[in-house]
């Protein structure tokens, strides 16, 4: 398969359209069942088959020539939120947020706040939100989820006005994403993380079927419903995987490699080392299919495949990256890099598999990766064979 095979082979429109489409539909984690569903309605579009776990998770598949091993690619519906935490006597809520994130910037944020009952708008505001009342400690207030509260757009003076409407602790908040697309290609919103992600995997799905790609094994594409609060993949993997790769954002900042401009992969996060085969083998990818990529280190972050290794997944995982800069804030991703993500998820579904061997959780030393001086160096070759002598 030569570069050019795959040039022009991912829809850009279709990418946008349906990113758009993801966005405009609140999913908190916890509140995911609207958008499970529409990712259904357009699986079915695709052909592509699909099952749910009993909370709404997706495994999809996709038959693949021969046996395994399988391969998984995986990216989460739910994003950042929060969550009515108490009643004040002034009619305003208390909030805790869903997932980890700063009320920096849920400050001035518009939101819907959904009641078993209905729905109501609203704005969360820092406690301290306006200059003419209070001067200038409004810019000296602390920053932490205490000091903001939520505003809805009622006529609300007390708690019991807020218990007559039907809010109550539990209700969940979702965050307007406000997209905009600009002349030069960007996309600012937030919940970028993931939706960007799970658009792109659908754009890399709707090339496969469209052009009626073969790919070397069973791939199975997997939609998550709670990675922002840890659990993620713990429990929609398919038994016969034997290499995942999440698709999630990267990070531009002073410190880091990442760009919003090209794939970034990761060859560790908080969770600890990624595969370095898999790892290498996108990146070896990336370059022949001409997707520009680079590679980062992630400190202060964590993905699906963390959650799918600490459940006890025996699995070789890697992450494939889109840069977002202010992640978990009013983010923004290039068009052209969702494009170029989409376009390795490809590449990669079509390749063969890194090691036949995979196929069986166990087995013996035969067809297990070789120690190389690529990875020890001449010393340290010397010194495995010196033990081995």
């Amino acid at each position: 398969m030569s570069a050019g095979d795959l040039h022009g082979i991912i829809d850009p429109g279709y990418l946008k359209e349906r990113l758009l489409e993801l966005l405009a539909i609140p999913s908190p984690a916890g509140f995911t069942e609207a958008v499970t569903r529409h990712v259904c309605e357009e699986l079915e579009r695709l052909g592509v088959k699909y099952e749910l776990t009993r909370r709404g998770a997706i495994r999809a598949e996709i038959k693949g020539r021969s046996r395994g091993p399988d391969r998984a690619v995986v990216a989460h519906l739910d994003t950042l939120g929060a969550m009515v935490r108490g009643l004040k006597p002034n009619g305003r809520c208390r909030l805790a947020p869903i997932g980890h994130w700063s009320s920096r910037f849920a400050e001035g944020a518009r939101v819907t706040l959904f009641t078993d009952e209905g729905s109501v708008r609203g704005t969360i505001l820092p406690l301290l939100a306006s200059g003419h009342a209070y001067g200038d400690r409004i810019d000296s207030q602390p920053v932490n989820w205490e000091q903001v509260e939520l505003r809805l757009d009622e006529r609300i003076e007390s708690d019991d006005d807020l218990r007559r409407l039907g809010v109550q602790p539990g209700d969940v908040v979702a965050i307007d994403p406000q997209p905009e697309i600009t002349a030069a290609g960007f996309l600012c919103s937030r919940h970028l993380d993931d939706k960007a992600g799970v658009a792109s995997l659908l754009a890399a799905l709707q090339a496969i079927k469209k052009h009626d790609l073969e790919l070397p094994v069973d791939c199975h594409p997997l939609f998550t419903i709670s990675e922002e609060v840890g659990s993620g993949a713990s429990g929609v993997l398919h038994g016969d995987v034997a290499e995942m790769v999440a698709i999630d954002n990267a990070p531009p900042a002073p410190d880091q490699n990442a760009t919003e401009f090209a794939v970034t992969v990761p060859f560790l996060d908080s969770s600890g080392p990624f595969d370095r085969h898999l790892s290498r083998r996108l990146v070896e990818l990336a370059k022949a299919h001409d997707v520009p990529v680079v590679r980062d280190v992630f400190r202060y972050y964590r993905c699906d495949v963390a959650s799918a290794v600490e459940a006890g997944s025996d699995i070789r995982t890697a992450l494939a990256a889109f840069g977002v800069d202010a992640s978990h804030g009013y983010e923004r991703v290039h068009l052209d890099t969702l494009t170029h993500l989409a376009r390795l998820l490809v590449a990669y579904l079509r390749s063969e598999p890194l090691f036949a061997r995979d196929v069986d959780e166990l087995g013996g030393i035969e067809g297990f990766p070789e120690a190389d001086a690529a990875d020890y160096g001449e010393a340290g070759m010397s010194a495995i064979r010196s033990r081995g002598e």
